[in-house]
């Protein structure tokens, strides 16, 4: 299957099509809303920010560790209130296990590697040739990270 042959639905309830976003730089992260990494957002968003004409970064709310709200409106007003959140976030799903949803099934297929925890990052180049996993304790300030966005920004 096509990699970004994929429509999710934010939590807005749009549906978001990742092939009109192909051509740059992916960073898909599993988050929560209750988790002791979620003021990663800060930073994410300030990334998104700077670079949104060259970067794309969608979350993905899952409550697969236990750490997230339970609907999809208290996700989104807490992102919003809370972090000014304006990356694209997706309706709540699972990213692990048989239940993943279908572009984590994706992403595990490609790297086998599936989020150990919240906040999981997965780094994809443009037209997917090339995906890298970061964890949770890798925040979106760290050189770690920063080594593989800033080549294509």
């Amino acid at each position: 299957m096509d990699f970004y042959n994929h429509q999710m639905t934010t939590l807005q309830g749009e549906t978001f099509n990742f092939c009109d976003h192909q051509d740059k730089p992916i960073i898909f992260v599993n988050t929560a809303s209750k988790c002791g990494f979620t003021s990663q957002f800060e930073g994410l968003e300030k990334l998104y920010s700077e670079n949104k004409d060259n970067l794309l970064i969608v979350g993905f709310p899952s409550n697969d560790f236990n750490q997230e709200l339970s609907t999809d409106k208290e996700i989104q007003d807490f992102c919003k209130l809370t972090y000014a959140v304006e990356f694209p976030m997706m309706s709540k799903s699972s990213v692990i296990g048989k239940n993943a949803n279908p572009l984590y099934q994706e992403l595990y297929a490609r790297t086998k590697e599936a989020p150990m925890w919240n906040f999981y990052k997965y780094v994809v180049s443009p037209g997917a040739k090339k995906i890298n996993v970061l964890p949770s304790t890798v925040s979106p300030e760290s050189k770690e990270f920063r080594v593989l966005i800033e080549p294509y920004l």
